[in-house]
């Protein structure tokens, strides 16, 4: 399940409960698009928090181990650590309920003035980055450069204004009543899950169709079949969910499927049976927990693959060894009678003409006539 809306804001709750007003102890970059910060708070103590802009897994979540960094710090990492090194955390928000999260970080600059900056990470799949601004929102760099040919909706380059960009018209969820929701959903015709996560920013197609799921509603039906009752009762666990969110009311836990990771969520499932959930402390450890146990089935996988590749084929070749000794067994059965046919036919094979499929013969074994069939070729 890809980062939505609604995981963001569950890490983002636990971000202002365990670091809001830390420090910034030690910047690390381990990898080409991952930042590894080290924040000091008065309530936890010392935490790492793991930041990757990684195009196929972007993940943000409180870790415990360390990561090997490189000799010589690369360019992005040695800015940070000359602007925010020793910074406090101010304020961390998610920006209009997207896969956004926003640092705002309080820090002395050169001249010994108290200044403010902001390190954003945008949790968007192949479009993941994280950005460090100015107090003004334009961007001093970035871990990803996105030059204009690239993208055409924004360019992500030092001295370009930081704007998120809106390629669909969708509407915040946590900032939705009644009737905002009753003309998105009869303006839309398509199914009711999709019609959810195409007018709200943060809304997975999976959670989606869980908020179908406890309303009592199919989510593939059209928004068409939809009647004032199914309306009413859709809104009112779309506003529970909305209620959970702003009260920080979470619930993290792992959907298992045959004992494998399945799915995962911040809030609680109806949708699957007791038996396939596992409930998790907190959102850092379900991300950690369910990302490395899927990891471990994946390389399992790739491993057995490998391995069943080789038992087929073995097993294959096997199989047609096998396939050819029982065709030459068959063959044997009638050994004997070949046996005598070859020798009459080399005491009586001259009385044979040209094009005979066969000859009758004396066996003198038996003392009686037999047919011996013949190649007429």
């Amino acid at each position: 399940m890809a980062f939505d809306g609604v995981t963001v804001a569950a890490i983002a709750a636990q971000l202002n409960e365990n670091i809001l007003g830390g420090r910034i102890a030690k910047i690390a970059q381990p990898e080409e698009d991952e930042l590894l910060l080290t924040i000091k708070s008065i309530k936890d103590g010392q935490r790492r928090l793991l930041l990757s802009a990684s195009a196929t897994l972007p993940l943000i979540y409180f870790t415990d181990k360390n990561k090997p960094s490189p000799i010589t710090a690369p360019n992005f990492c040695m800015l940070l650590r000359k602007h925010i090194s020793n910074g406090r955390i101010v304020s961390i928000t998610q920006p209009e309920f997207e896969r956004i999260i926003s640092f705002e970080i309080e820090h002395l600059d050169e001249m010994g003035d108290l200044c403010r900056k902001k390190l954003v990470i945008e949790l968007m799949g192949k479009h993941s980055n994280i950005i460090f601004l100015d107090d003004k929102d334009m961007i001093i760099d970035a871990i990803k450069h996105i030059p204009g040919y690239v993208s055409s909706v924004r360019e992500v380059l030092p001295g370009r204004e930081y704007f998120i960009p809106k390629t669909v018209e969708k509407a915040n969820p946590l900032e939705e009543d009644f009737e905002g929701f009753s003309n998105r959903m009869s303006a839309k015709a398509m199914p009711i899950y999709k019609a959810l996560y195409s007018s709200y920013t943060g809304l997975s197609p999976f959670y989606s169709n869980e908020l179908c799921f406890e309303a009592s509603l199919d989510g593939d039906s059209s928004t068409a079949s939809l009647d004032e009752n199914g309306l009413h009762k859709l809104y009112a666990v779309f506003e529970n969910m909305v209620d959970s969110i702003k009260e920080s009311r979470f619930s993290p836990q792992i959907v298992y499927e045959n004992g494998i990771p399945f799915e995962y969520s911040a809030l609680p499932l109806e949708s699957f049976g007791e038996g396939t959930k596992k409930p998790v402390e907190d959102i850092s450890t379900l991300i950690e927990n369910f990302y490395r146990e899927k990891a471990l089935v994946t390389r399992i996988r790739q491993k057995s693959v490998d391995l069943r590749k080789i038992v087929d084929t073995i097993l294959e070749r096997d199989i047609k060894k096998y396939d050819l000794q029982l065709k030459q067994m068959k063959d044997t059965e009638k050994k004997e009678q070949y046996k005598i046919y070859g020798e009459l036919l080399n005491t009586y094979g001259y009385s044979a003409k040209p094009g005979d499929t066969k000859i009758r013969v004396l066996n003198y074994y038996t003392n009686e006539e037999i047919d011996i069939p013949l190649d007429k070729n």
